[in-house]
């Protein structure tokens, strides 16, 4: 089973869309039982609040439902558990490198760097801006979702169905 977090701020616009879209294209492709996935925010702002309803909204528009998801903050049993810990822009990178143990900081690498053909690094929060700012957020999490699930299926001998 490979163990994938995805981290934001406050785990209800980019870090809950990528765990809801990752796992849409898992189960398309029949691997959710080889594949682990969660999410997660570096602050506590929202813990046990569902994603945001401008980020639920842009979600379902594409087809993906994250109604379900509720968040919570990092913590330290995570290091343990996940084999890799997205995050979603380079504050976080650097806040979730600092809370890191050293033999567990090679896990943390920003999302976007599974992106193929993507000039960003990082997913913007859309949290202060308009509507286009989710609809952004879903083209660089989709790009990155499928760098990302290409990348496992090669270093980890998985096979797609369909």
């Amino acid at each position: 089973m490979v163990r994938i977090l995805f981290v934001c701020m406050g785990n209800i616009c980019r870090s809950p869309t990528a765990e809801g879209v990752f796992r849409h294209y898992v189960m398309r492709h029949g691997l959710q039982e080889h594949i682990h996935i969660d999410s997660a925010g570096t602050h506590s702002y929202h813990i046990g609040c569902e994603p945001d309803q401008r980020t639920q909204a842009a979600a379902k528009s594409r087809g993906f439902d994250l109604s379900s998801l509720r968040a919570r903050r990092i913590s330290g049993i995570d290091f343990e558990e996940f084999d890799y810990i997205l995050t979603m822009d380079r504050a976080n990178y650097e806040e979730v490198r600092r809370k890191s143990p050293p033999q567990h900081r090679h896990k943390v690498q920003l999302f976007l760097s599974y992106a193929e053909g993507v000039k960003e690094e990082e997913v913007p929060d859309p949290y202060y801006g308009g509507n286009k700012g989710f609809e952004h957020v879903l083209d660089l999490v989709e790009a990155g979702s499928r760098g990302l699930l290409d990348k496992l299926v090669q270093l980890h001998g998985l096979q797609k169905a369909g």
